[in-house]
């Protein structure tokens, strides 16, 4: 079969221009042309989007599907990694820094991907992150204190990312934060649903930020990411009353 190809080199030279000998493609030959070059410019389209779309795949973290049953949402990716920057900056401005994610299994991950060698523990309900061998630890929030004692009074960050929005799961958590922390005042940060700001200010003492996590799946509730320490110029500092 003939290709566009095939016939830009058969009939490139077929008509001369009036009143010089310079070479001009039939009109024949110039459409093949733009034809086999559209195909090369499509082809390279498409290599190029298969090359993003590998490179998309390599830097995000593979995780586990979603059970919405456990009121499970993963965090998408720029918000994973840009509350795993904020631990990670906190691990490097104290000594023995230890992280206990609870109810967060997307953090976790993040941190791990970004920093392999942070003591990071998960604390988590669905038994399919048992994966994670020592750093997973089997966590209902309605037994806050049904823990490893080897996890009292050992960690001086602590996220939680309470499973509900309600009151009693968030008092509950707050008893688990309070079982968890090293003596001297710790960084907390939670993420939760705007609808808990005042709770959360009451029961654990946090501002919310200025930077707001978003999920990989849409959500109806708005989620603010609230602190008990000013960060600053990260995550767009404290939002102003």
């Amino acid at each position: 079969m003939e290709t566009a190809k095939d016939t830009v080199h058969h009939d490139v030279v077929l008509e001369a221009d009036g009143d010089d000998d310079t070479p001009a493609l039939s009109s024949h030959a110039l459409e093949a042309l733009k034809e086999f070059l559209a195909e090369q410019n499509g082809a390279l389209a498409e290599a190029s989007s298969a090359a993003a779309v590998e490179q998309q795949a390599e830097d995000d973290v593979a995780l586990v599907t979603e059970d919405w049953r456990l009121s499970q949402f993963w965090y998408d990716r720029e918000t994973a990694e840009t509350v795993a920057a904020e631990v990670l900056a906190l691990c490097r401005s104290i000594d023995s820094p230890a992280v206990a994610c609870i109810a967060c299994p997307t953090l976790y991950a993040y941190l791990k991907k970004i920093d392999p060698n942070v003591p990071a523990q998960l604390l988590e309900y669905d038994k399919r992150f048992e994966q994670h061998g020592s750093e997973f630890t089997f966590y209902d929030y309605n037994q806050p204190e049904d823990l490893p004692s080897s996890l009292k009074r050992s960690y001086p960050i602590i996220v939680a990312d309470p499973p509900y929005l309600s009151r009693e799961c968030l008092e509950k958590v707050a008893q688990t934060i309070s079982f968890l922390m090293r003596p001297g005042p710790p960084y907390l940060l939670l993420l939760t649903g705007e609808v808990q700001m005042d709770r959360a200010t009451e029961l654990l003492g946090l501002r919310p930020c200025v930077f707001r996590p978003h999920h990989s799946s849409k959500l109806g509730n708005e989620f603010r990411l609230f602190t008990n320490y000013d960060p600053g110029t990260r995550l767009g500092g404290w939002e102003q009353a």
